[in-house]
């Protein structure tokens, strides 16, 4: 019954953390753009909204939108993750998994 418990309470703080995140549907107009390696075309999204799944080989991320991305360590937008404002770019660490608009 403890271990339920605990599991529990882990479970509600998560999805707390997961609102704010996944509240995050404004759109933006621009492109951001994802490099991944020399021998893969750029990936673009124009005028990206809500969160979206990057490359598995995703490297550089950039923003040439009109307001700021964030991109997470995820594929869900759910975990802390890195502001990039407009005209910005980040390196995108390995495995990192989404980013919103």
């Amino acid at each position: 019954m403890r271990r339920f418990l605990i599991g529990a309470v882990t479970l509600a703080a998560v999805c707390s953390l997961a609102g704010p995140a996944s509240a995050q549907t404004r759109a933006v107009s621009g492109p951001v753009t994802v490099f991944s390696t020399e021998l893969t075309p750029l990936t673009v999204y124009q005028s990206p909204s809500g969160c979206n799944r990057l490359p598995v080989a995703a490297h550089v991320l950039t923003n040439q939108s009109s307001g700021p991305i964030t991109f997470y360590g995820d594929p869900f937008c759910l975990t802390p993750g890195l502001v990039v404002q407009p005209g910005y770019g980040s390196h995108v660490p390995p495995g990192a998994g989404s980013f919103s608009a």
